[in-house]
């Protein structure tokens, strides 16, 4: 069947075809062309010719929708897959999965829908500008904590790497500037405080217990309650942190994916006996540990924090996960009589108490699992003693003691050469 021929009108771009008119023009090359179901007369081309302009000065701005101009008719060029903000983000993200674990996966996927929504997910990601990435960071931060805003952002310049990458934008993913987050200062517990925690606000053996293992070690609360009395050394020395719980009960690798061992004081170590006592009158379990989302192993322990050591309930969950640990941790808080503070403190009450002891900056770090000690110097600065009379009077002894090995050392080197 022949085609029907098309028969100009005067005006560029738009073409009269039988009983209907042709809209077409380009854009960023990209052909867009449709079809108006409407009789070539004159008042119709001009009407068909009007529509033309305004599209392209909506492409142009960012703005453009093709149901708000031509309603009855497709563009094939304006649905090609990786168009449309949407459709990219659509391809990305199963991209992107293949990287992460699902919960986190889950967490992205939740960033990047917010992002694409607020942008605007039908609009051509080759006509986005930065002045279009500011906006977004406008609109993000009205509503929202810089904290959430920031993950958002993450999340959103990784897929608008991508697209640069793959030829489909350029240079929009630098304008996904974080917001500054103010530091706020650890809130360590005093010492008088954990005493009141410990015989106050503990009742049961398990919580003093829980409480000195996790004020003395310093470990996340998914790593404390994932610690297994396999995990315990023979002598109570010392404990190895192989594994974390989420909070969707998976168990992990913990956050620097690495094992790291951690010495126990005397109090952690007493605290460990009484745990481990209580982790031996239950049978060992194979656990699923994922290292990444496609590899995982099977520990077969017997973790040491089990909500079913205080059931009053027939069924209780198996494990604690660190919502559960936090709702443990307030009702002791409250028992205690002290001030509020989230679980987490007790971590930076292990720091603190450390440093404030003039521990070593690289075995606190070591111990805490943290990749070098500038952490610390940035979080605890305030608790890092760096004008004590006795640090310099140790380093001065330090220096004298040099000054006497020196030249004795500088004698010996001249008479072994003269022997030679």
């Amino acid at each position: 069947m022949a085609k029907t021929a098309a028969t100009n009108t005067g005006f560029p771009g738009v073409e009269a075809r039988g009983n209907s008119i042709r809209v077409f023009f380009m854009f960023k090359r990209d052909r867009y062309s449709y079809t108006l179901r409407l009789e070539p007369t004159r008042n119709n081309v001009k009407h068909a010719d009007r529509l033309r302009s305004a599209a392209l000065v909506a492409l142009r701005n960012g703005t453009y929708n093709e149901a708000d101009f031509f309603p009855h008719a497709r563009s094939a060029a304006s649905m090609a897959p990786g168009k449309r903000v949407s459709d990219l983000c659509e391809r990305y993200k199963p991209l992107k999965a293949v990287d992460i674990t699902p919960e986190t996966q889950e967490r992205y996927e939740t960033a990047l829908n917010i992002c694409v929504t607020t942008l605007g997910g039908n609009r051509m990601v080759d006509s986005l500008l930065p002045e279009d990435i500011q906006k977004l960071r406008v609109d993000l931060i009205a509503t929202r904590a810089v904290s959430t805003v920031n993950h958002y952002l993450a999340t959103f310049s990784g897929f608008l790497y991508w697209c640069e990458s793959n030829n489909y934008c350029r240079e929009l993913g630098k304008h996904c500037v974080r917001f500054t987050k103010s530091i706020k200062d650890p809130d360590p517990l005093l010492y008088e405080e954990y005493l009141a925690l410990i015989e106050k606000g503990c009742l049961h053996p398990i919580d003093k217990a829980a409480v000195t293992v996790a004020v003395y070690t310093g470990l996340r609360p998914g790593e404390l309650c994932a610690l297994a009395a396999e995990d315990v050394a023979p002598d109570f020395s010392r404990i190895t942190v192989r594994r974390s719980i989420t909070q969707s009960v998976t168990f992990k690798v913990p956050k620097t994916k690495k094992e790291r061992t951690v010495l126990l004081q005397p109090p952690a170590r007493e605290a460990m006996k009484v745990l481990v006592a209580d982790a031996e009158t239950r049978k060992a379990a194979d656990l699923t540990v994922w290292l990444n989302r496609h590899e995982s192993r099977i520990d077969h322990v017997r973790v040491l924090l089990s909500p079913k050591t205080q059931a009053r309930k027939a069924i209780v969950n198996d494990y604690f996960v660190p919502s559960a640990w936090n709702t443990k941790w307030g009702n002791l808080v409250r028992r205690a009589g002290i001030r509020a503070r989230p679980a987490y403190q007790t971590r930076h009450t292990f720091a603190c108490w450390n440093l404030t002891a003039r521990g070593n900056l690289a075995f606190i770090a070591n111990q805490m699992g943290h990749k070098d000690y500038s952490m610390l110097v940035e979080v605890y600065g305030r608790w890092i003693d760096t004008e004590s009379s006795r640090e310099l009077e140790r380093i001065w002894e330090g220096m004298q003691n040099m000054a006497q090995i020196t030249p004795k050392l500088h004698q010996k080197v001249i008479e072994e050469s003269v022997s030679c």
